[in-house]
């Protein structure tokens, strides 16, 4: 989605909840000026990268305004030639703003959280946070097997459906669901993991229900924090039209 720093040319930014603090790419901080402050530890799926913090970027929306007490400079993001993107929005942007992602109209909506009310029919998922990654109680359906409960993180960052840690694969005997496939590799901050690929059943969010999901194993890590069985990703979520509330704790999927 595209968006203004005080008042750039438009610049483009991806939504991203298993982010915990929004990120810009080090080319763009440079060339807004922005001021450094200090740096930090950005932990990701495979270790820790630090990243330099800035401040005293304001971001417009058509109007409406967001300013983080800091951003973060990822060095990686500098490197990845293949991006396009010039940073992330992560859990202040969502924490700002009541949030609708409208994925098959490439459309976003922002409410203040305050003026915002809800008199829809979709299916109201409870939040709650471990910081800043947003949470819910979900079951997964192996092929065959009965459903398995876990906590999952939401990861509109991540394209996939399902991503599940290999503590809670090795737990629940999940290997047996890959399809065969090689050994591959996720990317992401801190490097890689290895994973392979394959297929449940089913995915049960509340009452809505995902058919056939793919899902990433993972062989080593975890794509989620500690005590989490992994997360549930945009591939899963773009068929709904997403309304974040984290002023409520609360997620909501429509039709």
């Amino acid at each position: 989605m595209e968006t203004r720093i005080n008042d750039s040319e438009p610049l483009e930014f991806k939504l991203d909840t298993g982010f915990g603090i929004s990120i810009i790419n080090p080319k763009r901080a440079e060339s807004l000026h922005l001021e450094r402050v200090g740096h930090m530890g950005i932990v990701g799926i495979a270790g820790e990268e630090q990243a330099e913090t800035y401040r005293g970027a304001v971001f417009d929306f058509n109007g409406k305004t967001y300013e983080p007490r800091r951003i973060a400079a990822l060095p990686s993001e500098a490197h990845r030639r293949w991006r396009t993107r010039d940073g992330i929005l992560g859990a202040g942007f969502f924490r700002r703003f009541v949030v609708e992602i409208d994925a098959a109209n490439k459309r976003m909506t922002l409410w203040e959280p305050d003026k915002f009310a809800y008199e829809g029919k979709g299916e109201v998922i409870p939040l709650s946070f471990k910081r800043d990654t947003p949470i819910i109680d979900a079951e997964i359906v192996p092929q065959g097997k009965q459903p398995i409960k876990g906590r999952f993180e939401i990861d509109t960052g991540c394209d996939d459906y399902v991503c599940l840690g290999h503590e809670f694969v090795a737990a629940n005997h999940l290997l047996g669901e890959t399809d065969g496939s090689d050994k591959d590799a996720r990317r992401g901050v801190g490097g890689s993991a290895e994973i392979r690929s394959g297929k449940l059943a089913e995915l049960r969010m509340g009452k809505c229900v995902v058919k056939k999901p793919t899902a990433n194993f993972f062989l080593e890590g975890s794509p989620a924090g500690e005590g989490q069985a992994g997360h549930i990703g945009l591939g899963a979520l773009q068929q709904y039209r997403m309304i974040f509330d984290y002023s409520r704790n609360r997620m909501i999927l429509e039709q």
